[in-house]
């Protein structure tokens, strides 16, 4: 479902090489994924009312000696955030809908993952270069066209993050997506995970996916200036082909504002994503939060007996 999947795009994957572990996740269906330093964890909420949880070691390619390689490090943790997004989304959705566990194969998952991204593409780079096309020639320059094709692409993003966030389904898991921020803020703040302890924090969070694809959007349209309009192959090329090249410098951005998120001037930077996090976060109820704990403590838990 691209709802989920559009927005279940989360940097988890930010706290490789810092000194102190930090740990991210994203929300998915009545449950919430957190990812540790070698290890993912899944707490769901069983039809029961049991959480049920699976922790799984992360594959080495993620967690390699390429994840500390400037851009090349972005392609390699957005695959991964597909890659154990997309398994997440189907193990909550077995659970959530008490069906047996039964994971599918690397095929049908690298066709799901194929058709999520031609939605996304299509919505997200192909309309808007499509709307745009009245705007080419204006004052003899493809600037003007570019630059409101990234203006049309931002306004999608904003209108299509607004309409699902309407939806009763997607609002339970904009719920465990704000518990899911709550935890993580508890977390690195050294603080004991309990309910009462988690419920001082906000549930926006610099470092989420609100975050990245915000940042992808802004970058797109930088880069996408540079590029002309024609011929037309080279246009609509270009917005598939640097879709990675986009996806690493925003992987870089968030990055950076991460490790600098104390400096006022940084911080300031994080103001938009944060707003529109009330969009993509909803405050969530006891229940949403035991989740979360439950996820995070065997995530680290997972990760200490590596020690």
């Amino acid at each position: 479902m691209i709802s989920e999947r559009v927005r279940c795009i989360s940097p988890f994957f930010f706290g490789v090489g810092q000194s102190t572990p930090r740990y991210g996740g994203q929300a998915v269906i009545e449950g919430i994924m957190i990812r540790g330093q070698n290890n993912v964890a899944i707490a769901v909420r069983a039809p029961s009312g049991n959480i049920v949880t699976r922790v799984k070691k992360i594959n080495t390619l993620f967690t390699g000696k390429l994840r500390s390689i400037p851009i090349i490090r972005g392609v390699i943790a957005l695959a991964e955030t597909l890659s154990l997004g997309m398994e997440a989304l189907n193990y909550s959705s077995q659970v959530a809908n008490d069906e047996e566990d039964t994971p599918p194969g690397k095929f049908s998952s690298a066709i799901m993952i194929l058709i999520s991204l031609s939605i996304a593409i299509g919505l997200f780079f192909i309309l808007p270069l499509v709307v745009s096309k009245p705007f080419e020639g204006l004052l003899g320059s493809d600037v003007v066209s570019n630059v409101a094709e990234g203006i049309i692409r931002l306004a999608v993003f904003l209108i299509y993050v607004t309409v699902i966030s309407l939806m009763p389904d997607i609002r339970r898991v904009y719920m465990y997506h704000g518990a899911e921020h709550m935890a993580v803020h508890a977390q690195e703040k050294g603080d004991p995970l309990t309910i009462q302890e988690i419920r001082k924090y906000p549930t926006a969070h610099p470092r989420c996916g609100t975050a990245f694809l915000l940042t992808i959007m802004v970058i797109a349209i930088i880069v996408f200036t540079l590029i002309p309009r024609e011929p037309l192959w080279l246009v609509v090329g270009s917005r598939i082909v640097l879709i990675p090249l986009i996806a690493s410098l925003s992987y870089e951005f968030i990055r950076f504002n991460s490790k600098y998120e104390t400096n006022k001037f940084v911080s300031k930077m994080s103001v938009p994503s944060l707003l529109l996090q009330s969009l993509t976060t909803k405050i969530p109820d006891d229940d949403q939060i035991e989740v979360a704990i439950n996820a995070m403590e065997s995530a680290i838990d997972a990760d200490r007996d590596l020690e």
